[in-house]
């Protein structure tokens, strides 16, 4: 029998960093996780978080288990949800997952808030005895790669960080334009990022604006069609200035050396996609498109 690219990981609280007012990193920690690993910036794995009474109930194995994880009565069936490792530590036994906290609105945000050093979690994650092709992950950088476009709300901040990082490790790394859509001004983070990168932070907050509002329109002036009464410099605040250096992106409609790294709400990422793709021309395989959300709706 073939062996899965994921495995079960049973881990424990050893430490929570407060990040921001709406970040909290949570490190986990067992000796698995000696065997877990990540193939890139952001390796998707699902956690599944303890009962309203702390418990955590058995989980069911096998190439089937969703469905039969569906299948568990709703009390016994512990809520999952799908994040990022932000920083994984094989030698120290340690797993980095950064959370957005939102008060008691979803089960993740709810045990964050409370998550308490040696409070237990399970999570489903790339099992590094696996020697098949990897999967989880839509980080897929091209040979020749000279612009690099990434655009995200809170949910996608670990992996857009992670993504940063790796390029900022590069001895020669593209240029890279970062639109990070935050729930306030204090939400910026101290991201490593390649020397010429430009971070613009969109803070949601003080504009008023809809989720994904203020990413769509840093986009269009970023990288606009033609130009439009519409759309205004004042729609994305001063977050995003038109120099040469911004301007510089167009060039790449149509061009492989370019790549595009969407994750955010799911009707924003298709907006912002079809941007791309139909009034720029961009090659669809250069655009990474992601729905991390769904408004209204909770997602595994």
């Amino acid at each position: 029998m073939s062996r899965a690219s994921y495995r079960k990981f049973s881990l424990h609280v050893c430490r929570r960093t407060a990040l921001s007012p709406s970040f909290v990193r949570i490190t986990l920690h067992d000796t698995s996780v000696a065997a877990m690993t990540t193939h890139a910036p952001d390796q998707r794995v699902k956690l599944f978080f303890p009962l309203q009474d702390g418990a955590m109930p058995a989980l069911p194995d096998g190439d089937d288990w969703y469905a039969r994880y569906r299948e568990m009565p709703a009390g016994t069936r512990p809520p999952m949800r799908t994040y990022t490792i932000r920083a994984l530590r094989p030698a120290q036994c340690e797993v980095d997952v950064d959370f957005v906290l939102h008060g008691d609105g979803g089960p993740a945000s709810a045990w964050a808030t409370r998550a308490n050093v040696g409070d237990p979690l399970l999570m489903l994650a790339p099992d590094a005895a696996f020697d098949g092709t990897p999967d989880g992950f839509e980080w897929r950088p091209s040979a020749g790669l000279r612009q690099v476009l990434l655009a995200g709300d809170k949910t996608a901040l670990p992996a857009i960080a992670g993504i940063l990082e790796a390029l900022a490790a590069q001895p020669d790394p593209p240029r890279v334009v970062a639109l990070l859509e935050i729930p306030e001004d204090a939400d910026r983070l101290e991201l490593r990022a390649p020397r010429d990168a430009a971070l613009h932070w969109l803070p949601r907050a003080t504009s008023g604006a809809a989720h994904g509002a203020r990413l769509q329109s840093a986009l269009r002036l970023l990288m606009p069609a033609a130009p439009s009464p519409d759309v205004h410099a004042s729609d994305a605040h001063a977050e995003i200035d038109l120099d040469m250096e911004i301007l510089g992106m167009r060039s790449a409609a149509g061009d492989h050396g370019f790549q595009a790294w969407i994750a955010c709400e799911s009707g924003a990422a298709m907006a912002m996609r079809r941007h791309l793709t139909t009034a720029l021309g961009i090659d669809k395989r250069a655009v990474a498109c992601m729905g991390y959300w769904r408004l209204g709706r909770a997602q595994d």
